[in-house]
């Protein structure tokens, strides 16, 4: 479904800030893989997410998105087939526009526009559906201000508008980060029944190494903007969080354990 072909990218390059993010990185994901991305600040995993989003530019190599070379197609011209959600759940949604039509918007990516804007009643039964699987009672508020939800509330939503058209490929920036840990198993739950109902191929940064080991169906763990470490099946479910730890300790980067990964 998605592969990254020899990719670089260095920011500012040739001044004192030079940063260089990623370095020559190769990677193949499966049609219906399921990755968890875990590593330290500044170990490329969110640069990564937003070069394949179109976020940033590449300065060397090449993406293919379901056999199309992508790497030079703007962002809003991939939009199309992927979907993301961001850390931060104000992104993700309107504020100022009803439940109902930030799930319009989403429904409709992709289709000719017309100024007709109504939504029609077999649209809204779609909606009412998909809004009674976040178990919130949404369903009975699609009338409502988005701006009125709870963090929580509208990262399940995005998460729903992300997936609703089933994207090539769906794009988490850890996207629990910014929610408490009750919240963030329910949007977690919801992202697997999503993934695993529709056969989506996920991509979810996460900081958190016990998420990274419990979700999904293969694991890549990067460094100084390389992968370093990439595992799946039967071994990955073997895996703890004491294996990751040594892991980086292998790596020689105890350095960028942070502790918000060792608490988690």
């Amino acid at each position: 479904m998605l592969k990254l072909f020899n990719i670089s990218k260095t920011f500012h390059p040739g001044t004192i800030t030079e940063k260089r993010a990623l370095w020559n990185v190769n990677l193949t994901i499966h049609d219906g893989d399921f990755v968890t991305v875990i590593g330290g600040n500044g170990a490329g995993k969110s640069t990564l997410l937003n070069l394949i989003a179109g976020v940033h530019d590449a300065d060397t190599g090449s993406i293919v998105l379901d056999g199309v070379d992508i790497t030079d197609m703007p962002e809003h011209r991939r939009a199309r087939y992927l979907g993301r959600v961001f850390q931060d759940p104000l992104m993700g949604t309107a504020a100022n526009m009803q439940i109902d039509e930030n799930l319009a918007l989403a429904f409709r990516r992709g289709s000719r526009r017309t100024l007709a804007w109504e939504i029609r009643p077999a649209e809204r039964a779609v909606y009412y559906k998909k809004l009674a699987l976040l178990g919130l009672r949404l369903e009975d508020r699609m009338r409502s201000k988005v701006g009125l939800l709870s963090g929580g509330q509208r990262q399940a939503l995005t998460l729903l508008m992300a997936t609703l058209q089933k994207p090539k490929l769906l794009l988490l920036d850890e996207h629990t980060a910014a929610l408490d840990p009750k919240t963030a198993q329910k949007v977690l739950a919801l992202t697997e029944r999503f993934v695993a109902d529709d056969h989506l191929t996920a991509f979810m940064v996460t900081h958190n190494m016990r998420h990274a080991i419990r979700y999904g169906n293969r694991l890549i763990m990067m460094s100084e903007g390389r992968i370093i470490y990439d595992v799946c099946g039967e071994d990955k479910r073997r895996l703890t969080v004491a294996d990751l730890l040594e892991k980086f300790g292998a790596d020689g980067t105890d350095a960028t354990l942070q502790d918000r990964m060792l608490l988690n």
